[in-house]
């Protein structure tokens, strides 16, 4: 975590292993590295349904959160705990009857580090909060958990290298991309960020997008997901640029985006059967609320796979309580509903209320 350190000092022996057992008690898959996930696919579209069917034994159910903060005051209040999984509370059940859960890692897993740079606004990426040696730290501590993980690395090519994980019955490749900041992009014998403009009218994005789809070809994967942290803080709609670039994506052949940065859940989108979660909120942090926003509530997306085919995604209500988060209840559960049915208007997105819960089929 993000925690203050003397550079020189070895990482704390009880604090890093109680860190990475935080994420690995919550399901088997892939952590995205402070404030970038991204994207991957093949590279020539591939809208043809039967094309990307997978084979029809196969069910699965893929789950997706938000921004996962665990500095600060999370980690004050976790780290003696005799049981730090206690931060999922009880969605930990759920999480850990998935199979796969990818989320972002919005923090450093580390004791060591100073605080880097001093002269820019943070805002919210924070693998580089402590510099190089606070990243390797992260990347060790998350194989060592045996996490799967993508956006950051000591070079350009290690922060862009796809992350594959086996979910189930599925392989599933995620490469990370993030926007924000150009300041913590990774160079080439440098560590940092797989930083791009997530915009389709920049030839250098179109360019090295199609790289990286066809790096993440390599590993066959059943499923490409495609996790990108892009848009401002505390904004309830993607930008015009961002829906662009999400729908390119899918017809590229990328099965899911998984969106990250606004801090606030967005609608969601669903482009030739697949889904686009455009801003999936924050799943755990110390963040003060906002009262119009309700950053503290969000959902779980867990993807239905049935029969090989992408059925829907169901939205499970979730809120941050005390540095824990856990299901929403009664007036939160009625507050997300309208939310999202109203943020995902624009998208002319069918919603259905199963419970507590809200469905999006994605088969007509």
């Amino acid at each position: 975590m993000d925690v203050d350190g003397d550079s020189g000092a070895d990482a704390d022996e009880r604090s890093l292993p109680t860190r990475r057992h935080v994420l690995a008690s919550a399901a088997p898959a892939a952590a995205a590295l402070g404030g970038c996930l991204g994207l991957s696919a093949p590279t020539a579209s591939t809208g043809n349904d039967e094309e990307r069917a997978l084979s029809a034994s196969v069910d699965a159910r893929l789950g997706f959160a938000g921004d996962a903060m665990l500095g600060r005051r999370v980690d004050e209040r976790w780290r003696d705990a005799d049981d730090p999984a206690g931060i999922w509370g009880a969605l930990g059940d759920r999480l850990r009857a998935l199979d796969g859960f990818v989320l972002n890692l919005e923090c450093c897993l580390s004791t060591r580090g100073e605080r880097w740079p001093d002269n820019v606004s943070l805002a919210n990426n924070h693998t580089l909060d402590f510099g190089a040696t606070a990243l390797r730290d992260t990347r060790k501590s998350l194989s060592a958990g045996d996490i799967a993980h993508a956006g950051a690395g000591p070079n350009w090519d290690a922060a862009i290298e796809p992350a594959t994980v086996s979910a189930g019955p599925l392989d599933v490749a995620v490469i990370g991309l993030s926007e924000r900041w150009s300041e913590y992009r990774a160079g080439e014998d440098d560590p940092g960020t797989a930083y791009l403009p997530l915009e389709l009218d920049r030839p250098e994005t179109r360019r090295t997008v199609t790289r990286l789809l066809d790096r993440a070809r390599e590993t066959e994967p059943d499923i490409v997901v495609a996790s990108l942290h892009w848009g401002p803080n505390w904004e309830p709609y993607p930008e015009e640029t961002h829906r662009k670039f999400g729908r390119w994506l899918i017809e590229q052949g990328v099965d899911v985006v998984h969106g990250h940065s606004a801090h606030v859940v967005q609608g969601v989108e669903v482009h030739r059967g697949r889904p686009i979660l455009y801003d999936t909120g924050d799943v755990v942090d110390d963040y003060s609320v906002k009262p119009e926003l309700r950053n503290d509530r969000s959902f779980l997306f867990v993807l239905g796979i049935t029969d090989g085919r992408f059925e829907s995604v169901r939205l499970q209500p979730i809120e941050i309580d005390e540095y824990a988060v856990g299901p929403a209840t009664g007036d939160a559960v009625d507050w997300l509903h309208e939310a999202m049915a109203t943020r995902c208007e624009p998208f002319e997105t069918s919603l259905h209320r199963d419970s507590d819960d809200l469905v999006i089929p994605l088969t007509e």
